[in-house]
């Protein structure tokens, strides 16, 4: 016993970051691959065997960004059975379009749960939020000994900002809606997964291949631009986008996985499961092929298309679901977002699964 009264392996214990519990909100209102068919000039049996998507979730009426991160974090506080006051730290991780511009929703968020004792700030990197937040958190609770429960949350809707008549922009179809939470604990226990290594690699010369080119402040949004479409995402120059992302992304996801697992004390052949971001089928099977990596130790997330940063929570929800993930797995989450960033990030589960 030290001078506080805990022996060494409490002590231990309260410097292990811990995944108390996920959630999810996917709303009810499907685009089927034929919906997408009709609506892009795609053959649906491309949408199907080419872009991986059966089905993918759209938004209601009421399915604004941090609302549907507010249903995946009560889920996740529901699971982890703690009170909200229990949270020290709020990150939303949603994205920068959401209910109104400018806009700090971690806040709106804290006030909707209840998170009284908590304070909270936004984080984005696209696609990549999920995995760069843990990164973050992890180290404030480390840092911090004010700081022992986190909450990760947010939603997703970018699938609002694509033209899907424009072929440049079409690898994009798959972008959906829907919501996710992660709740952080520093010293919960060996029964909850322990939160491991993680990777980033950014690429800052792909800045501007893909952007919204209306509505910042190089080019104010107005009615004449809106009506030209110009608040969706579009590609500047594709080619050489294409020419450029194609030779460089499969190898970052590769680089990330390998950085993330080895940092972590294991090697990828280690990896009793992945979860990767959706991405068309082939990249997918690629990078699983690349890596040694069986595809039944993954998921596909054909019936839900791409959620944004939220794909790597869904894929362990998945995992959980399909039993992929048992106790003592260890589990790898890989994403990419568009600027260029690539994640991942790893956990070995706890003794309950």
């Amino acid at each position: 016993m030290n001078e506080n009264g805990m022996n060494e392996r409490e002590k231990n214990e309260q410097s292990i970051v811990r995944l108390l519990s996920v959630g999810t909100y996917i709303p009810d209102q499907k685009m089927t691959s034929g919906d997408i068919a009709e609506a892009s000039g795609i053959p649906q049996h491309i949408v199907e065997s080419k872009l991986g998507i059966r089905q993918k979730p759209v938004p209601g009426p009421d399915d604004h960004p941090c609302a549907m991160g507010v249903a995946a974090a009560e889920e996740a506080i529901r699971r982890a059975q703690i009170a909200p006051e229990e949270i020290d730290l709020i990150i939303y991780i949603g994205e920068e379009y959401k209910e109104y511009p400018v806009w700090t929703a971690a806040l709106q968020l804290q006030h909707e749960i209840g998170a009284v004792n908590a304070w909270g700030f936004d984080m984005g990197s696209r696609c990549c939020t999920a995995i760069m937040a843990v990164r973050t958190a992890k180290s404030m609770m480390l840092g911090d000994s004010r700081i022992r429960t986190v909450l990760l949350a947010g939603g997703y809707r970018n699938g609002d900002l694509i033209d899907l008549t424009d072929p440049n922009t079409r690898f994009m179809a798959n972008l959906g809606a829907g919501g996710g939470a992660m709740l952080l604990q520093r010293g919960a226990g060996p029964s909850y997964p322990e939160v491991l290594d993680s990777a980033i690699i950014t690429d800052g010369s792909f800045a501007q291949d893909v952007i919204i080119q209306a509505g910042g402040t190089k080019q104010p949004l107005t009615a004449e631009l809106l009506a030209q479409g110009q608040a969706c995402f579009r590609v500047p120059d594709p080619e050489r986008m294409k020419s450029r992302l194609d030779a460089v992304s499969m190898q970052r996801f590769s680089q990330v996985v390998e950085q993330a697992i080895q940092g972590s004390g294991y090697m990828v052949s280690n990896i009793d499961f992945i979860g990767l971001l959706h991405m068309k089928r082939s990249a997918h099977e690629f990078v699983l092929r690349s890596l040694g990596i069986p595809e039944e130790r993954s998921v596909y997330l054909e019936d839900y298309g791409h959620i944004g940063q939220f794909d790597p929570i869904l894929c362990l929800e998945l995992g959980v679901r399909r039993k992929l993930i048992q106790p003592g797995s260890i589990v790898v989450l890989a994403a990419a977002g568009i600027g260029y960033a690539w994640g991942a990030l790893t956990l070995r589960w706890g003794d309950e699964a």
